[in-house]
Formats: structure tokens, C-alpha cells, sequence
């Protein structure tokens, strides 16, 4: 059984369960794939926006269930409320066993505080035109599960996938000024508080970098999304990294790929087995054998 990579703190946001877009299959993998001290999931974790009961596969319920055994087997576990899971905010302050659902949060790192909330606070859009906002996204599940078509369709041609709203986000000033404007404005009010680092979630855009305003420093942080991205933070030995699941596996398959070359170069070498994988072969294939007979 493959060890699990054991990390410190790991920050995730904007898995939007329940919606066409969620990537909950390739998360789960994530998941399971480390061993986190803290985890911190921070806002829109279940989309209560387009929650409907004739969407919420397996794959999707998998992910709450492995969340639950994390917390049962002692992985602190915070769940910061979004706007999609706004509903959840009412009961902030709720603790069970290592659990806790805060609006906001602040942890310390080797002398360093951070300052972790989702971000929609900065967002004008969900502060005056709520039904707009709940609109776009809407049309955003909707373009992405168009996408999800086409993507079919190109990998099938051989043609590299596609990503809508990413080309749309880099394609529109606006966009990407929003982004900016969201980021320099976390930035400024984290420094202004003395925070050393302000992590957020709700644009879908991952970042790392440190901002600077009036000689003073904070080092901006975005975990990304499940939907496009696949990304989340983490933190461990004293060192920030983004991690991003879609590379993690391409270089994994490089690396699969390297490997078999270089044993097809070798000689193949005898395989020695012990009495029981000796046994258990020759039992297998003496059911194979039986089972022929049968028919």
C-alpha cells in the first residue's frame, strides 16, 4: 500500500458539491493521496445555492463520508462558510469532537499569523446584487458542463481540452481587473491588521506571492477551485506551495511512462516467488480450470 504524504496544513475552497463542475472523483484521489495535521476548508465546500436532490452522485457523497473519517481519526478539521454554504454561517462557533465551522478564522505558523476567510466579503457583486450573483453562477455551471461536452469531444479527437471561463477570465479586462482589485484590497487590510499572511478562496484563481503597500508586506494566498483548477494550499516545514492535482498527474504519468522505457531497455530478469505466491497461483489456476470444465 502506497504511504501517504504527510503535510502540516492543507487549505482547500470552492469544491461547489452538488454541481455538474465539481471534480469530486479527482478530490477524493487528493484526499486520500495525504495525511494532513489541520485541514481548512475554506467556503463554498457544498454549493446550497444549486442544491437539488436530483444532483448529488456518489462520487460527491464519497467526499462528505472521507471528510467525516478524517475527523474521526483526529485530523483537525475547520470549515469556513462561503457564500454558496452561507447558510451555515448562523452557526458559527459550532464544535463537535476536532470540527469546527467558523466565518473566519486566524492560525499561527512559526511566530506568523494568518488570516483565512473565504473572500466574498470583497465581492461588490454579492454585497448589493445577490440575485445576480446567484444568476452568473448558475450560468457558470452551465458553461462549464458545456464544457465538459466539448472537452469530450476534442479528447476523443486527440485535441487538447479546453477551458472556457479561463479564456473568458483572461480574455475580459474586467475580469481580471476585479482579480487584482480583489487580491490588493485582502492584501491592504491584512497588513493593516499586522497579519503576516491573508488566505482566501472565492475568485478561483490560486496565487502565491507577497504584496507591498507603503513599504509594508503580506503574503497573498488563494487556494483555487475543484471545478477548473484542481488546486489547493499547503503549508508544511515553514514553506507555502500550491499544489495542483492536473500537473501532480501528468508528471506522475511522465514518470510511469520513463520507467517502463528504461525496464524495456534491461534484461528481464527471473521472477522468484515464495510458497505462497506459489500456492495462491496455482490455485487461481486451478479455478480457471475447474470453472472451463463446468461449462
Amino acid at each position: 500500500m502506497k504511504s501517504k504524504r504527510k503535510v502540516e496544513l492543507v487549505i482547500i475552497s470552492d469544491v461547489h458539491l452538488g454541481t455538474y463542475g465539481c471534480q469530486a472523483k479527482e478530490l477524493l484521489r487528493y484526499l486520500k493521496s495525504i495525511q494532513p495535521q489541520t485541514l481548512v476548508l475554506n467556503g463554498d465546500i457544498i454549493d446550497m445555492w444549486q442544491f437539488s436532490k436530483n444532483y448529488f452522485p456518489k462520487s460527491h457523497t464519497k467526499v462528505l463520508k472521507y471528510l467525516l473519517t478524517l475527523i474521526s481519526k483526529g485530523t483537525k478539521v475547520y470549515y469556513v462558510t462561503g457564500n454558496h454554504d452561507e447558510m451555515l454561517r448562523k452557526f458559527a462557533g459550532f464544535r463537535l469532537g476536532t470540527f469546527e465551522l467558523v466565518n473566519k478564522i486566524v492560525l499561527e505558523f512559526d511566530g506568523k499569523k494568518a488570516w483565512i476567510f473565504h473572500g466574498d466579503a470583497f465581492d461588490v457583486t454579492m454585497q448589493y446584487s445577490k440575485w445576480l450573483a446567484k444568476l452568473g453562477a448558475i450560468g457558470y455551471d452551465l458553461l462549464i458542463l458545456l464544457n465538459v461536452f466539448v472537452n469530450w469531444c476534442l479528447e476523443r479527437l486527440g485535441k487538447e481540452k479546453m477551458s472556457f471561463s479561463k479564456r473568458v477570465k483572461n480574455g475580459v479586462k474586467s475580469a481580471v481587473k476585479f482579480i487584482n482589485q480583489f487580491e490588493m484590497t485582502a492584501a491592504e487590510i491584512a497588513i493593516e491588521k499586522g497579519y503576516d499572511y491573508v488566505i482566501c478562496g472565492h475568485i478561483h484563481q490560486p496565487e502565491h506571492r507577497t504584496v507591498t503597500i507603503n513599504g509594508k508586506s503580506v503574503v497573498y494566498l488563494n487556494s483555487g477551485d475543484w471545478i477548473e483548477n484542481l488546486t489547493s494550499l499547503e503549508y508544511n516545514e515553514g514553506t507555502w506551495s500550491i499544489y495542483n492535482y492536473l500537473q501532480a498527474q501528468k508528471t506522475a504519468w511522465e514518470n510511469v511512462v520513463t520507467a517502463s522505457s528504461e525496464e524495456d531497455e534491461e534484461e528481464p530478469e527471473t521472477e522468484v516467488l515464495n510458497n505462497k505466491e506459489l500456492f495462491n497461483n496455482l490455485l487461481s489456476e486451478l479455478q480457471v480450470a475447474a470453472t472451463r470444465e463446468n461449462k
